[in-house]
C-alpha cells in the first residue's frame, strides 16, 4: 500500500503528484494554465500511464509463455 502511495505521487499529470506539480507551476506563474494546455498535459499523462500498463502486461504474458 505504501508503494502505491509513492507511485501515486510521481509527477505524472493524471496522478496526484502531477496535479500537485501543475498547481505548483500555476503558483509560480501567478495565473492558471489554459484549458487547452491542461488538456494537452493530461492527455500526455494518460498516454504515458496507458503505455506503461500495456508494457507491463506484455512483459507478464511474455514471461508466462
Amino acid at each position: 500500500s505504501i508503494s502505491l502511495g509513492v507511485l501515486n505521487l510521481l509527477p505524472i499529470p493524471v496522478l496526484d503528484g502531477g496535479q500537485l506539480t501543475l498547481l505548483g507551476i500555476e503558483a509560480l506563474r501567478g495565473k492558471p494554465l489554459t484549458e487547452k494546455t491542461e488538456n494537452f498535459i493530461y492527455t500526455g499523462g494518460a498516454l504515458m500511464v496507458g503505455a506503461l500498463m500495456i508494457f507491463a502486461i506484455f512483459n507478464d504474458v511474455a514471461r508466462f509463455l
